[in-house]
């Protein structure tokens, strides 16, 4: 292993990070702990963002693809409680004024501020208590863990890591926080997620970077089929460890990349463990497809099921669902060539079901995380999807959610 996990790491991990949290009763129905928060970098940045395929944007969104087109940053303004979606030409004001807070507050331009929002849909931002709010936080090296808290919403545990790795002879650190528990759902999910790092990487191949990791970690988590406004993943590197720069093809680059993906993986699957009403995490790796998109397309259909989901849920090893899942994803499948495996289980090869023991698969199907592989023998696609189960939780978190 090219990098170690830092205990108790978190998006300020990172040299040059420090962060702050505040509560401003912007969504007093579901109070938490804390609903403001800013990330700052000591240091410019070269950065990068991946968002939301919705044809529907949130004003924040809109705000930090446009001012990620001059690929740095220094700060992210985030909030819960209100996703200052669907709010027209006062919403995209609003978000421009609470980055212009932010700025005034840090003694920086206000267009190396970003944004990010998550909550409800069609509200507009309490500006006074925004205001309050900022002017209020107090920056620290360790507030990754209350900024990390800041931005949740049903989320029931907050999502962070940081992981360290040696460029040039020097330590790096990666650090990252996230949330997400619904309208999670690839390409990408009701989920915000920043990372930080102290390494020097050239913006080009940061933007690369961050993209296939996202491919390969965020797009591939599901909870429930619903994919948000306001998806937001963005990175920040602000060079503070010394080291050279990363470019592209470069063996330290490589590793980077690697802990970096790293970071994505584990943040994305602590949010599909995290799914709504969840008690079990879904693992499907598909192996043996025609391509990697087809691997990805059956592999994210499976854990997509809600018939899969609510079989994980009964711990009952009704498998044809997931064949059946994958037959109808897209992907090219030959039914007398797949095999199908519950963890070690193999409860079909060739298209022919097995005699299994049922005892057996209860007990693997009961365990916290459920794991499926699909062999489809066509080719050498291989691709891995997370996801959790459906309950009864679910529908009554979502069915009062805004009252």
């Amino acid at each position: 292993m090219k990098y170690r996990i830092i205990e108790d790491g978190t998006v300020t991990t990172p040299k040059g990070f420090s962060a702050g949290a505040v509560f401003v009763d912007i969504k007093a129905a579901k109070k938490k702990p804390f609903d403001l928060a800013l990330l700052y970098s000591d240091a410019p940045c070269a950065a990068a963002g991946v968002f939301t395929t919705n044809k529907i944007k949130a004003a924040p969104v809109m705000l930090c693809q446009q001012r990620l087109r001059a690929q740095r940053a220094r700060a992210i303004v985030a909030n819960s409680g209100c996703a200052n979606a669907c709010t027209g030409d006062q919403g995209r004001r609003n978000a421009e004024q609470t980055a212009l807070l932010a700025a005034q507050k840090l003694g920086i331009k206000s267009e190396d501020v970003l944004v990010a929002s998550t909550g409800v849909i069609g509200t507009h931002l309490p500006m006074e208590k925004v205001a309050r709010g900022i002017e209020a936080i107090e920056l620290a090296p360790g507030g990754g863990h209350d900024f990390a808290r800041a931005i949740m919403t049903t989320d029931t545990f907050p999502k962070e890591i940081a992981v360290t790795l040696d460029i040039d002879g020097r330590p790096v650190t990666i650090g990252g926080v996230a949330k997400g528990a619904g309208m999670i759902h690839p390409n990408m999910a009701t989920m915000l997620c920043f990372i930080t790092t102290d390494a020097a990487v050239e913006p080009a191949f940061l933007k690369r970077a961050l993209r296939r990791c996202v491919d390969d970690t965020f797009n591939m988590i599901s909870v429930d089929g619903d994919t948000s406004t306001n998806d937001t993943v963005l990175l920040l590197a602000n060079g503070r460890a010394g080291t050279v720069t990363l470019h592209n093809g470069s063996t330290d680059a490589e590793h980077f990349e690697e802990a970096l993906g790293e970071v994505c993986l584990y943040l994305a699957k602590s949010i599909a463990r995290d799914g709504e009403g969840s008690t079990k995490l879904i693992e499907v790796t598909v192996e043996g497809a025609l391509s990697v998109a087809d691997a990805r397309l059956a592999a994210r259909t499976i854990v997509g099921s809600p018939l899969v989901k609510t079989a994980v849920y009964g711990s009952d090893p009704n498998w044809g669902r997931v064949v059946a899942a994958a037959g109808r994803s897209g992907a090219e499948i030959v039914e007398s060539k797949v095999d199908l495996y519950l963890d070690h289980l193999c409860l079909m090869s060739s298209g022919t079901p097995l005699p299994f023991d049922s005892g057996e698969a209860k007990r693997l199907m009961d365990q916290k995380e459920v794991r499926f592989r699909l062999c489809l023998n066509l080719g050498e696609g291989a691709a891995t999807a997370w996801g959790c189960d459906l309950t009864e939780e679910y529908v009554a978190l979502n069915g009062d959610y805004t009252t």
